[in-house]
């Protein structure tokens, strides 16, 4: 029998059942118009754990930026203070001109009519005279004698022991540069050396603070300063190298050097030589030259390195026939070169001096290929042209007169001054200055007829040949204890400073008088006469 479920029935026990979940489990047993009471009760809280916050939790990460700090500054500034004031002068008074009477027209003609003959014979006798020649006016103080201007020093240097080898002036005149190093027996090659410059034009010179200082690993035997560049200056080592600084750069002043190669000289070098290019007359090639015989031109290329591009050697069987040479010593053929000088009217052509004592003519243009088996990457030529009569023993300097094509100077260890012409081998006059070594000697470069040599005695002395051809004019007293002076050049832009050099390690500055400053007379005249004399 099918039966059908009553829904009023079946909504009271959905009811009933919710209200013993309410209860908890208790029907209540009100009717449906009373509920009954409701009783609360505290359940435990469910909670489900988030997997995405954990995986966000590991891949978090905590980053933080920081800006650079601001720098900042507080300045003032003051105007100018100004001041007005009032200034009354007095009232001017005319002033009265005197009358100028009207001159006399026909007395005035008359008068240059009868004078003209004669001043024009005076201006015909003045424009043939000679008495004026070479003269040039000099508007400066004169001075009366010789005077020490600066004594100027560097006391790391002199407490080395280190002698002054080489100075030199800059291009404009106001630095003089030395060089440290030692010119006695000894290994000098590992002694650290310095080259110091002073500007004597500064104002609070301290002459034992120089203006720049270059450290140098290695003895500097000789200095020169560019020709136009006036803070480059070349330097020759005892170790046979080549460097060139540049003092405007305090903190790496090196500005070229040969570093060691098979191109690099293997004795000290003696002199360096700027050169204008053949081709390019504002740019300058190194000449050196050394006790290896070698003469070479260097190029400065990139990367901071003097490139070898072209270069002589002396070899002895090459040397002119009317040389008496003594037998070379275990079997070496190359004669030391000890000095150069270049003539001021041919570029190509230079005196070297050597250690054998005599002096030679030697041209750049030579063709000749030396006979010599010194390694060089660029093919050697031999230069020499012409011996001259030798000293009694090694030439220390020599020097080409600026005033004459053919006369040149040489000083040795004899004591000797030679006075030589181009044209031929015997001296043209020879004076003895010293019981001890010459080390220095050049011309002037504003008197045709005078000279300085530096003495092994510890002056330096100053000779006029148009006072007196056999002994010097001034001789001052360099050092007190007869140290040698080793080096002396003339300054060309302040042409009454002479600047020595000395064992002790000091640069004397000499204050030139107006006699040696001031060219007189007919000068080129007995330039020219002594030019043309014949050795006896």
């Amino acid at each position: 029998m099918a039966t059908s479920a009553q829904p009023g029935l079946l909504g009271l026990e959905g009811s009933a059942g919710g209200e013993a979940l309410a209860t908890n489990g208790t029907a209540s047993t009100a009717g449906p118009e009373r509920p009954g009471p409701l009783q609360d009760e505290t359940l435990g809280v469910a909670s489900v754990p988030s997997q995405w916050r954990g995986v966000q939790g590991i891949l978090g990460e905590t980053k933080s930026c920081q800006t650079a700090s601001i720098a900042t500054a507080e300045a003032s500034v003051q105007a100018r203070k100004h001041v007005d004031a009032e200034v009354q002068t007095e009232v001017p008074e005319p002033v009265s001109l005197p009358s100028v009477p009207r001159y006399n027209g026909p007395r005035l003609a008359a008068f240059l009519r009868k004078v003209e003959a004669m001043v024009t014979r005076e201006l015909n006798k003045n424009w043939q005279s000679h008495a004026f020649d070479g003269f040039e006016v000099n508007w400066a103080e004169q001075q009366q004698t010789v005077t020490c201007l600066h004594t100027l020093s560097y006391p790391p240097a002199q407490g080395q022991g280190l002698h002054v080898t080489g100075v030199s002036w800059n291009t404009t005149g106001s630095v003089v540069a030395c060089a440290y190093g030692r010119l006695d027996d000894g290994d000098w090659s590992t002694l650290k050396s310095f080259v110091c410059t002073w500007n004597l034009d500064r104002r609070g010179l301290n002459p034992q603070q120089p203006s720049a200082v270059v450290e140098v690993p290695s003895a500097v035997m000789c200095l020169a300063f560019h020709p136009t560049q006036p803070s480059h200056m070349a330097g020759g080592l005892y170790s046979g190298e080549v460097l060139v600084w540049d003092t405007s750069r305090p903190e790496d002043p090196l500005l070229w050097c040969t570093g060691l190669t098979d191109d690099t000289h293997t004795d000290p070098v003696y002199q360096v030589v700027w050169l204008p290019e053949p081709r390019h007359s504002h740019r300058f090639q190194l000449l050196s030259v050394a006790a290896d015989g070698k003469v070479l031109l260097w190029q400065g290329v990139g990367a901071g390195r003097l490139q070898l591009s072209a270069g002589f050697a002396l070899a002895a069987q090459q040397l002119p026939r009317n040389t008496k040479l003594k037998k070379p010593s275990r079997g070496e053929t190359e004669v030391g070169a000890t000095a150069v000088a270049f003539s001021s009217f041919d570029p190509s052509l230079f005196v070297l001096g050597t250690e054998g004592g005599f002096p030679l003519k030697c041209s750049l243009a030579a063709a000749e290929a030396a006979v010599t088996r010194m390694p060089s990457s660029v093919p050697l030529r031999a230069p020499a042209q012409f011996t001259f009569a030798p000293h009694g023993g090694p030439v220390y300097s020599v020097s080409c007169s600026p005033f004459h094509r053919n006369l040149f100077l040489s000083a040795g260890t004899d004591g000797h001054v030679h006075l030589y012409s181009m044209l031929q081998a015997q001296p043209l006059t020879s004076l003895q200055l010293s019981h001890k070594y010459l080390f220095a000697v050049r011309w002037s470069p504003v008197r045709p007829l005078v000279f300085a040599a530096a003495s092994g005695a510890g002056d330096v002395q100053l000779f006029d040949l148009q006072k007196s051809s056999q002994k010097p004019t001034v001789s001052v007293k360099q050092t007190e204890d007869e140290s040698p002076v080793y080096c002396l050049e003339f300054n060309c832009q302040q042409t009454h400073l002479l600047a020595a050099g000395d064992a002790k390690g000091t640069v004397k500055v000499w204050q030139l008088s107006s006699e040696f400053t001031e060219q007189g007379a007919r000068e080129t005249e007995r330039l020219d006469q002594l030019a043309s004399e014949v050795a006896s």
